[in-house]
C-alpha cells in the first residue's frame, strides 16, 4: 500500500535523513521511471549494499526535486518487485535477496609447488599489537578532551601541541637524557614524518649504516639527497670512516643499531661528536626502541652530549603502536625555523585529539607504567626464543639480544634464501639480513634472520618459534 503523501513538491525546510547520490536518465516512465532505474543500478552493482537504509521519501524528493509521490510510487514498486523492503519503524531497506551475484572465479587446483600463506609472524618492526593498553588509553582520552581548552580544536601551532611537547621533553631528560627544551620539540608523524620534513631543509650527502631500513634511504634520496654508506661492526658505526664519505649528516640509530644489535662504543660517541663539531655537521639520532633494553645498563641519547649538532628523533611506533602515527624531533636552535617552515601545511600536522591524550598518558604515569609492563612481556618472549634455540638449534648463533624487539640468528654462508623459503613452507614469515644490507660490514654475520619476536600475539608465539626452528638448518 502507498503512503499518503501531500500532492505539492518537495518544500526546502524537508531535508532530514542521510544523503543518497543518484544520477537519473531520460527514458520511459517519466521521472519516476528515472529514479526506479537509478536505484535498481545502484542495487544491481553493489553501490547500496543489503540492509542499506534508504533516505525517507520526503527527503529523497526534496534532494532530487521530485514529488513526494513520485518517490513514494517508485519505493512502493521496488517493493513489489522485490529489491526494496518496507517496514513499520525500520523504513525503506534494500532487499538482502537483491545482493548481486558475485563472479564465480575458477578455482585453480591446488598443487604442493606453493608454499602456504603465513600462519606466523615474525617479522621485525611492529610491537605486540593485542598488548596496546585500551583502557588507559580511553581513560586519558577522556581527561584530555575534557580539560582542552577550546583553543585546541583549531589550527593549532605546528610544533604540536604545547601539552605534549612539555610532557615529551620531560619524559625524554629524565628517561633518556636527552637536553629537551619544548620550543625545539616538533610533534611529527612518526619516524618517516620526521625523516621527510627534515629532507626538505638538508643539502648534500647524508651517511647511513651499512645495515638499516631501505625505507629510509628512500625517504632520502627522494628528497634530492645523496646518501654514502658508513661501515659497521660488533662496536657499531664505523664513525672513524666519516670524513671518507664527504657527508655533513649522518643517520645513526646509536642506542641499538639496526637490524645487527648492539649500542654505539662510548669512544665513537665521543668521536662522532667531534667530528659534527670540526666538521660542522649534523646527527639523525633515531632512538628507535630505546626504551626497551634488557641486560644492560640503559644507553643514553648521543643528543645529550652536544644538542646543537644532534637532532634526536623518537616515536611511539615500538612503545605503543605504529597506528598511532605520533613522533617529535629535539632540533638544534638554529634548524626549529626551517623545518616549522616546510612543516606549514596543515595537511602534514598530527592530529591534536591524540596529541592531547598522549600528552595525558604520558604526564599521568601511565606510559611509564606501559613502557615496564611490555619490557617484562618483551623479555619473556626473547628468552622463550633464547631457550627454545637453545634447546633445538644450539648450533645457531643468536646476536642482538641485550635490547629491543628483535634478534639477528647468524646462519651458515649461502644458507639464508634457502632458510626464509623453508620459513614460507612452514608458514612462517620471516626476514633475511639480506634484506637490510646495503654496503660494508665486519663482524657481523653474512647470512642470517632478522627475528622480531614481539610481533606475534602471545597465543601465536609457540607456533612461530616451533615453525623458526623447524626451517633452521642442521648442525653440520
Amino acid at each position: 500500500m502507498k503512503p499518503k503523501v501531500n500532492q505539492a513538491g518537495p518544500t526546502p525546510a524537508d531535508s532530514s535523513g542521510s544523503d543518497l547520490h543518484l544520477e537519473l536518465s531520460d527514458g520511459p516512465g517519466g521521472r519516476r521511471g528515472a529514479l526506479m532505474r537509478a536505484l535498481r543500478e545502484a542495487v544491481r552493482t553493489g553501490r547500496l549494499t543489503p540492509g542499506t537504509r534508504l533516505p525517507p521519501y520526503r527527503s529523497l524528493a526534496t534532494d532530487l526535486g521530485l514529488a513526494r509521490n513520485t518517490v513514494a510510487e517508485a519505493y512502493a514498486e521496488l517493493v513489489a518487485e522485490g529489491w526494496l523492503t518496507a517496514r513499520q519503524g525500520s523504513g525503506t531497506r534494500v532487499a538482502h535477496r537483491a545482493e548481486p551475484p558475485s563472479p564465480q572465479r575458477p578455482r585453480k587446483p591446488t598443487t604442493p609447488s606453493r608454499p602456504r600463506r603465513p600462519a606466523y609472524d615474525l617479522v621485525q618492526g611492529t610491537p605486540d599489537a593485542s598488548a596496546f593498553p585500551r583502557t588507559a588509553w580511553i581513560a586519558a582520552t577522556r581527561r584530555a578532551l575534557t580539560a582542552a581548552p577550546h583553543e585546541a580544536f583549531g589550527p593549532g601551532d605546528p610544533r604540536g601541541r604545547p601539552e605534549l611537547r612539555r610532557a615529551v621533553a620531560e619524559y625524554l631528560a629524565r628517561a633518556r637524557g636527552v637536553r629537551a627544551d619544548p620550543q625545539r620539540i616538533v610533534i611529527c608523524s612518526g619516524f618517516a614524518g620526521a625523516l621527510r620534513l627534515l629532507g626538505r631543509v638538508l643539502d648534500g650527502t647524508v651517511a647511513v649504516e651499512s645495515y638499516g631500513l631501505g625505507f629510509h634511504r628512500s625517504l632520502l634520496t627522494a628528497a634530492g639527497l645523496a646518501t654514502a654508506t658508513l661501515p659497521i661492526d660488533e662496536h657499531g658505526a664505523r664513525v672513524d670512516r666519516l670524513r671518507e664519505t664527504r657527508a655533513r649528516t649522518v643517520l645513526l640509530t646509536p642506542a641499538h643499531q639496526f637490524p645487527t644489535g648492539g649500542p654505539l662504543q662510548p669512544a665513537r660517541r665521543a668521536a662522532l661528536v667531534d667530528w659534527a663539531v670540526e666538521e660542522d655537521g649534523l646527527v639523525l639520532e633515531d632512538d628507535y626502541d630505546g626504551e626497551f633494553r634488557y641486560d644492560r645498563q640503559p644507553v643514553g641519547a648521543v643528543q645529550g652530549l652536544d644538542p646543537e649538532r644532534v637532532v634526536y628523533i623518537g616515536s611511539v611506533s615500538k612503545s605503543l603502536s605504529p597506528a598511532l602515527r605520533l613522533g617529535w624531533m629535539v632540533l638544534p636552535g638554529h634548524l626549529v625555523d626551517a623545518v616549522l617552515a616546510v612543516k606549514g601545511e596543515r595537511e602534514s600536522w598530527a592530529s591534536a585529539l591524540e596529541q592531547l591524550a598522549l600528552a595525558d598518558f604520558i604526564a599521568s604515569g601511565s606510559y611509564d607504567r606501559h613502557v615496564r609492563r611490555m619490557r617484562r612481556h618483551y623479555r619473556r618472549r626473547r628468552d622463550r626464543l633464547v631457550a627454545v634455540l637453545a634447546e633445538r638449534a644450539p648450533h645457531v648463533r643468536i646476536t642482538g639480544v641485550a635490547a629491543g624487539l628483535h634478534a639477528v640468528l647468524g646462519l651458515p654462508p649461502g644458507t639464508e634464501r634457502a632458510v626464509v623459503r623453508a620459513a614460507a613452507w612452514q608458514g612462517l614469515a620471516v626476514e633475511g639480513l639480506e634484506l637490510y644490507r646495503h654496503g660494508e660490514a665486519t663482524g657481523v654475520p653474512d647470512d642470517g634472520l632478522v627475528v622480531g619476536y614481539g610481533t606475534p600475539p602471545e597465543h601465536a608465539f609457540a607456533g612461530a618459534l616451533d615453525a623458526l626452528c623447524q626451517a633452521l638448518p642442521p648442525s653440520s
